[in-house]
């Protein structure tokens, strides 16, 4: 067993963990953006754990590419998706809180 195996095995559970824990987090908290807040960031940072751990598996060019691709639009579209998710929860006034939201510019 190399270093390259221990690194990998380590980022492998620490993104599952990470995995874990957004999902927690996504049945524990009550409110939209809290919500949105715990199924984003851990598992973001999850996600490219584990992609890393993918790497350090097999540290070839044929494989960094399609991981890079991979991580690149699991960043994008997650702070897409979050900004849209915030954005209705907002416009709805559905925070699921009970503090009252500022009314947005314009309306």
């Amino acid at each position: 067993m190399t270093a390259m195996d221990v690194a990998a095995g380590g980022c492998l559970l620490l993104g599952s963990a990470l995995a874990l824990s957004a999902g927690v987090g996504l049945v524990r908290f009550r409110s939209t953006l809290d919500r949105m807040h715990a199924g984003t960031k851990p598992q973001v940072l999850g996600v490219l754990l584990v992609l890393l751990a993918m790497w350090l598996h097999r540290p070839t060019w044929a494989y960094a590419g399609p991981l890079l691709l991979v991580g690149v639009s699991q960043v994008i579209t997650v702070s897409v998706a979050a900004y849209m998710v915030a954005r209705a929860a907002y416009s709805r006034r559905s925070s699921d809180d009970d503090t009252e939201l500022p009314a947005p510019d314009g309306e």
